[in-house]
């Protein structure tokens, strides 16, 4: 199985979204994730990754891993991916790390 980096690029925050969607109290960015923070896999869910945002990239990863390649991203073995929260988005590189490195 191929081995996964995966990087915290960006966290966002859209107040105001949330004031007026958001059903009760207030919130900031995700606490989940620290912008550069790196996790690194060769088979599932890396410890301490965010299960909802591992639910959300899942697709992406599978992509990824299998070598496949989107005529949208400009690096060969990478992509980039977020969560769904749409009030605290996270964004994720996923790059295949047991390839070289284009």
């Amino acid at each position: 199985m191929s081995k996964l980096r995966i990087t915290v690029l960006k966290k966002m925050h859209f107040p105001d979204l949330q004031a007026t969607y958001a059903k009760e109290g207030t919130f900031d960015v995700c606490s989940a994730f620290e912008e550069g923070q790196v996790f690194e896999t060769a088979e599932g869910k890396p410890d301490g990754f965010c299960s909802w945002a591992w639910a959300d990239i899942q697709r992406d990863v599978t992509l990824v891993r299998s070598g496949a390649d989107l005529p949208w991203i400009g690096r060969k073995n990478t992509m980039i991916s977020c969560c769904t929260d749409g009030f605290r988005p996270v964004v994720f590189r996923i790059d295949r790390v047991d390839v070289a490195e284009s």
